[in-house]
């Protein structure tokens, strides 16, 4: 998929871009005609912890990082320094990476619009949640100020129109997979003497990790799970597996690079992804399942949000927090290693027709090109 405009000049500002595995969507927006400088923080942490900017795959763009202040707050952090870059590198376009209802996007916003330079946003906020002021009055006048607002999922898209967003959206996944570095195995490992199983992304409550503990303490015959991140829910987790009986069997592996992902996906029998919604919070997406489906590994979610769209008939769907259904979908995939390839082949086909980095650019260079057209 090619796109043959004109050169555009483009800043985006995303923490999301701390991760190197990320960064391959900027190097495919670089190759379709856009001339691309990219800001990040030095680090971002939240619950999950400190993930340091790491330049990756920075091949025809300009990568920096620049102050942030109020690092770890989703609604008030922002970037100090934000207006004097636009000052010095005039783009065509702003891409603020960001919820619209944060303090970074309206300030950013506010300077791109004092400059005349159209701007978008991205939001994956799938709930109908009201904000207090300021937050609300945030979130309106970038509504205003974005004539394209960029949607990580239709659930999205339905929350913009209902809080009054009258621009076009853009429905498109924040990031994808770049099927030349997410790959499968190149051979058959044989058959292992554990099922390996494993997670990657926070430890916190909302994923259900506790539900497939449970799920997994059920299991007869050998196997082992492994767990691949940090959070504020890894005490009571250790606690629980011990409390199971299991705590030999599973393994908290911390947080690994984005590079190291693949290897650690290929590792694997099945991934396990068993989120439960929130009063405030449901799946965006769960990038942990197109990084497994394309390593060809089977995948197993649950239906909170995002997830069954994402899976397709490509894994195994379970109601969130029914530990039996997700033990048995489990025993499955442990017992039938025919089931393990059809599935492992599906969900890389998927991905290769829906989620890859590519296509993503693509789409997302799009909204560059209509918006830089309405400026000229």
């Amino acid at each position: 998929m090619g796109y043959n405009a004109p050169i555009m000049r483009v800043l985006m500002v995303s923490k999301a871009l701390v991760v190197g595995a990320y960064q391959r969507k900027a190097e495919e927006i670089a190759q379709l005609g856009v001339e691309l400088t990219v800001l990040v923080p030095p680090a971002w942490h939240d619950r999950r912890g400190r993930q340091e900017a790491k330049p990756v795959h920075t091949a025809g763009y300009a990568f920096r990082t620049v102050p942030i202040r109020f690092n770890g707050n989703f609604h008030l952090h922002y970037y100090p320094t934000l207006a004097r870059e636009l000052d010095a590198l005039r783009p065509d376009v702003l891409h603020m990476d960001e919820e619209p209802y944060n303090l970074a996007t309206w300030l950013a916003l506010r300077a791109a619009a004092a400059r005349r330079i159209p701007a978008t946003f991205f939001t994956w906020q799938n709930l109908d949640r009201r904000y207090p002021f300021p937050f609300s009055r945030f979130e309106q006048d970038n509504y205003r100020r974005a004539p394209i607002a960029i949607a990580g999922n239709q659930d999205a898209a339905g929350v913009l129109r209902a809080k009054g967003y009258a621009g076009t959206i853009a429905v498109i996944p924040q990031f994808g997979v770049d099927p030349a570095i997410f790959t499968p195995a190149d051979t058959e490992t044989g058959s292992p003497s554990s099922f390996r199983i494993g997670y990657a992304g926070g430890l916190l409550p909302e994923k259900g990790l506790d539900d497939l503990l449970r799920a997994c303490a059920t299991l007869d015959g050998a196997w082992v799970l492994t767990l691949a991140g940090e959070g504020e829910a890894q005490p009571a987790l250790a606690a629980l597996a011990a409390e199971l009986g299991i705590g030999d069997r599973v393994r908290f592996a911390g947080r690994a690079e984005s590079t190291v992902m693949p290897a650690f996906y290929r590792s694997l029998d099945a991934v396990v992804l068993p989120s439960r919604t929130t009063p405030g919070w449901k799946e965006q997406f769960g990038r942990v399942l197109v990084e497994a489906m394309a390593c060809r590994v089977p995948v197993v979610g649950s239906d909170s949000g995002e997830i069954p769209h994402v899976i397709g008939d490509a894994g195994l769907i379970f109601p969130e927090g029914d530990v039996a259904t997700l033990a048995r979908h489990l025993r499955a995939l442990m017992d039938d290693p025919s089931l393990r390839q059809r599935l492992g082949a599906a969900g890389r086909q998927r991905v290769l027709a829906r989620f890859t980095m590519a296509r993503i650019a693509a789409e997302t260079v799009a909204v560059y090109a209509t918006l830089a057209g309405e400026r000229a």
